[in-house]
């Protein structure tokens, strides 16, 4: 489900299931690590026709293979249900002036999606028909928060993360699927540096694993961090990660957690006449302690994603291309080129990519 990756025992049916899934993911990546890229028969990021060029989508949560809602600016909600062959727009009537910035999909009909800005901006909508019809569940009315990013830990449990407001990062909670929200106390957030924030790149600024852990990713202030939550946003930790900070275009712009130990964190200076050294970390204890990527991306990159089936492999994506790892973020290498924003594979088989003028792609093989 969108970014939730919830561990399950297969049996019988599922088992042989997740077996030929892993098998496709490694064919997957024997073909990007063993075939250039210019043999188009090697497994390749495919364009589909989204039928714009005028959106882009920052917003992605991808359900399987078959299925993927993307979200974006001019208020636009995308869904294909066959593979990105035809796409409807399912948009919220009315939001044609806001930024949707970020979505999470059950399935096929539910979904919730994050429209971002100061004040009012900053609303939720969720759908359980497929985008026929949207419930507006949350509409800020505090002129100081500005909402970043979703995350959900199961069908019924989620956070929603604002910039801080009086010091700290405002944590919304629900417990109803999105229907409805709750600001949480923030007695337990560590304080904000001056000038922190989170980044509404990809949705990705807010990640969860699991039924509880959750992990809020930051930037503009002296130093970079990741904050952690074991109880679903209650109280925090916050720890520096290793990524260029010290500007208020520089810092984690995303993370993907697989399990409660294992995560990856991109990010560097969005700003395309800037260099990103030192783009990327891992870690290997839930965030509280981070290292440098040995080899990382050669530049920004706002989206990563755990290949599924894999405890090794991901992929980083930016404006200027798509990064592979096969060693658990210790080495990056670019294997595509093309503008990307977002990244998200679904615990099945299925990944997919979105970005700017209308882009989106599945990974084909």
């Amino acid at each position: 489900m969108g970014k939730t990756r919830r561990r399950v025992r297969a049996t019988g049916a599922a088992r042989k299931r997740a077996l030929a899934a892993a098998a496709a993911c490694a064919a997957v990546l024997a073909g990007l690590t063993a075939v250039p890229a210019q043999a188009r028969t090697a497994p390749h990021w495919e364009l589909k026709d989204t039928g714009t060029t005028a959106v882009r989508f920052r917003g992605l949560a991808a359900v399987d293979r078959d299925t993927a809602w993307v979200a974006g600016t001019q208020g636009t909600v995308l869904r294909t249900t066959d593979g990105g062959a035809s796409w409807r727009n399912v948009s919220p009537p009315g939001a044609a002036d806001l930024q949707f910035r970020d979505v999470e999909a059950f399935d096929a009909r539910r979904a919730v999606v994050l429209a971002i800005g100061e004040g009012e901006a900053s609303r939720v909508y969720r759908t359980d028909d497929g985008g026929a019809t949207w419930t507006e569940s949350f509409r800020n009315t505090d002129a100081r928060a500005f909402y970043d990013c979703l995350t959900f830990f199961d069908h019924r449990h989620g956070l929603a993360v604002s910039d801080p407001v009086d010091g700290r990062f405002r944590m919304l909670s629900t417990r109803d699927g999105g229907r409805s929200w709750t600001v949480l106390p923030d007695r337990g957030m560590p304080a904000a540096l001056a000038g922190e924030a989170g980044f509404a790149a990809s949705g990705q600024c807010l990640v969860s694993s699991g039924p509880k852990d959750v992990w809020l990713a930051t930037g503009g202030a002296s130093r970079a961090r990741v904050l952690h939550s074991a109880d679903r946003g209650l109280t925090w930790t916050a720890d520096d990660a290793p990524v260029p900070a010290g500007d208020p275009a520089r810092g984690v712009f995303a993370l993907a957690f697989q399990g409660r130990a294992h995560g990856l964190a991109v990010g560097g200076d969005y700003r395309a006449d800037q260099p990103s050294p030192d783009a990327a970390a891992t870690t290997g204890d839930g965030g509280r302690t981070w290292r440098p990527a040995g080899t990382p991306p050669p530049a920004y990159r706002s989206g990563v994603a755990w290949l599924p089936h894999s405890r090794t492999a991901a992929l980083a994506v930016g404006p200027t291309g798509t990064d592979l790892t096969t060693d658990a973020g210790r080495t990056w290498r670019t294997v595509d080129t093309g503008s990307y924003d977002t990244v998200d594979c679904a615990p099945g088989r299925g990944c997919w990519a979105a970005g700017e003028q209308g882009r989106v792609a599945r990974l084909e093989s």
